[in-house]
């Protein structure tokens, strides 16, 4: 495995590959959860490369970009044991200088749901998975599911922008108990990871619900909301199509169901397509 730290050496790393490149782009703090993308990447591609970047750009003011977990030595040693080609470890000074173009979120929806509670955050994001994607020169680039909205967002910028890669939606991973594997849930203690586990409960509550034909959304909110009341606090509960808009009536087949919600230290998000 190459372990890459700045644009020169990746860019000659990678002129050694031959045939599709399959590309997993992280913040680090490895868990399961970006195994089960790496393991996809790995087996869908010839060539495979994991980028490990914890963007400032998407973190707002007072946010915890200093405290995000960073665990460096490990993380290249999954890399190295999964198979990956090459790693990607760029500094911000390798990816970012002073004054820079910038890409925006799009009005609406990059200003509903986590855009609302976190403006710019989506601008940041975008900013940075262009120029790893253009970097990369990668044939298929895998998310997963759980940042749905981001997920959106990103296939949106990649049509909107004509670029050449396809973008491929990774399933959930969850714990034995059903909690959505997230790097801030080494945050939670024993108790908090107990009531936690309401925002998977709640999700598979409405997913019953829909499956015994109840499709009003304000009736499912509602049910899912009694549940959640185990966490400290509920930002949002919400129903949308595939391209994030606003439903009256779940569509089997074209919906997500979106909870997010602080238990302790941690802001906690899940959700599920119907």
């Amino acid at each position: 495995m190459v372990i890459a730290e700045t644009i020169e050496e990746f860019q000659k790393a990678k002129k050694g590959l031959k045939g599709s490149i399959g590309f997993v782009p992280t913040m680090g703090a490895l868990h399961q959860g970006h195994l089960s993308l790496i393991q996809q990447a790995k087996k869908e591609n010839d060539h495979l490369i994991v980028s490990i970047f914890v963007n400032p750009t998407q973190f707002l003011e007072g946010e915890d970009l200093d405290a995000y977990p960073r665990r460096e030595e490990a993380d290249r040693k999954i890399c190295e044991l999964a198979g990956v080609d090459i790693l990607f470890m760029p500094t911000i000074g390798q990816m970012y200088e002073k004054d820079e173009l910038c890409i925006g979120a799009p009005a609406i929806r990059g200003y509903i749901l986590e855009g609302e509670k976190r403006p710019g955050h989506f601008d940041g994001m975008l900013q940075v998975v262009m120029k790893l994607l253009n970097l990369s020169g990668a044939t298929r680039a895998y998310f997963g599911k759980k940042d749905a909205q981001q997920l959106a967002l990103i296939s949106q910028m990649v049509k909107n922008y004509f670029m050449d890669v396809q973008i491929v939606p990774c399933e959930i991973v969850r714990d034995e108990k059903g909690l959505a594997l997230s790097s801030r849930n080494v945050y939670l203690s024993e108790e908090e990871k107990e009531r936690a586990l309401s925002l998977s409960r709640a999700l598979k509550r409405a997913t019953k619900m829909v499956m015994a034909g109840e499709l009003d959304v304000e009736t499912i909110k509602k049910e899912m909301m009694q549940i959640l009341l185990e966490t400290d606090s509920v930002e949002y509960i919400a129903i949308v199509d595939r391209a994030f808009n606003a439903l009256e009536k779940v569509e089997i087949g074209n919906s997500i169901i979106l909870v997010a919600a602080w238990v302790g230290k941690p802001r906690l998000i899940d959700n599920i397509w119907i």
